[in-house]
């Protein structure tokens, strides 16, 4: 079943349970989706997200909230970081599995060789080809400084 079919499934599940934590969460994440959509016209783009493009936005979704939680642990809100947190789990039900360090550390040395890649002025290569490959299941903002330890 395709991403946003899934979604608008469970959306009507989540009424009919009343389960008003996963509804508004999933609301959100529709509300997300219809907001790159709407964006991307202005640019001259399709209407239609691609799943990379889904993806992406949920990506953008959970590390939002993994900051917003951070932020109210500190500020001692411990109630609205576990809200985040509750999101956070809801929105990663949606992701791929994500890869483990040395899952990361193999796809990593994979696309390198593949590439041949040799130097620094690689990364850029590297890593689009690694977002290509395993979007979604890996931190590409703590993978980028692994690929340059590699490349170095």
């Amino acid at each position: 079943m395709e991403l946003r079919q899934r979604i608008l499934a469970d959306t009507k599940e989540a009424m009919k349970s009343k389960d008003s934590a996963r509804l508004s969460t999933l609301r959100l994440i529709t509300a997300a989706f219809k907001d790159r959509e709407i964006a991307g016209r202005g640019d001259g783009g399709g209407d239609e997200l691609s799943s990379s493009d889904l993806l992406d936005i949920l990506g953008k979704m959970v590390k939002q909230r993994q900051e917003s939680a951070r932020a109210y642990e500190e500020g001692g809100r411990l109630e609205l970081a576990e809200k985040e947190l509750e999101e956070i789990r809801i929105i990663q039900e949606y992701l791929p599995r994500q890869m483990d360090s040395a899952e990361v550390e193999a796809a990593v040395s994979a696309v390198i060789a593949d590439l041949g890649a040799d130097n620094v002025r690689d990364m850029g290569r590297v890593m689009a080809e690694l977002k290509s490959r395993h979007l979604g299941q890996m931190d590409f903002g703590a993978v980028g400084p692994l690929v340059r330890a590699r490349l170095m």
